[in-house]
């Protein structure tokens, strides 16, 4: 049987590279504190005194809510990707979406010969 203390020395070695990726980055730590913020704001507004159901409604409705619900999921989902070190991608996607219209322009047969030799 495996030793707690073996156990502990095993979990703490594999969270250090997560542990010092938070410490070293700005913007993961700029999201964290943007997304608990506005979480924190947002159960106080919405909880305050009432039922779930209630609560549940207003999610609902609200346009406000949800669109700092979203904040909130974005904020995490940007810490999470940085502090597994996801790069993003958003610069290459556009430029190959860009470059794939360009080039169905160019070979599409109605207004590819017109487009190529104009």
């Amino acid at each position: 049987m495996t030793k707690t203390k073996d156990k502990v020395v095993d979990a703490a070695g594999n969270v250090k590279p997560y542990v010092d990726r938070a410490i070293s980055d700005d913007k993961l730590r700029a999201d964290v504190m943007n997304a608990f913020s506005t979480a924190r704001g947002l159960y106080s507004e919405l909880v305050g005194g009432r039922d779930a159901v209630t609560v549940a409604a207003r999610v609902a409705t609200d346009d406000e809510v949800r669109a700092k619900l979203k904040d909130a999921i974005e904020d995490l989902r940007s810490a999470a990707d940085r502090l597994q070190g996801k790069k993003d991608h958003g610069g290459r996607n556009a430029t190959l979406l860009v470059a794939g219209i360009a080039l169905g322009i160019l070979f599409n047969p109605v207004t590819g010969p017109e487009t190529a030799s104009g």
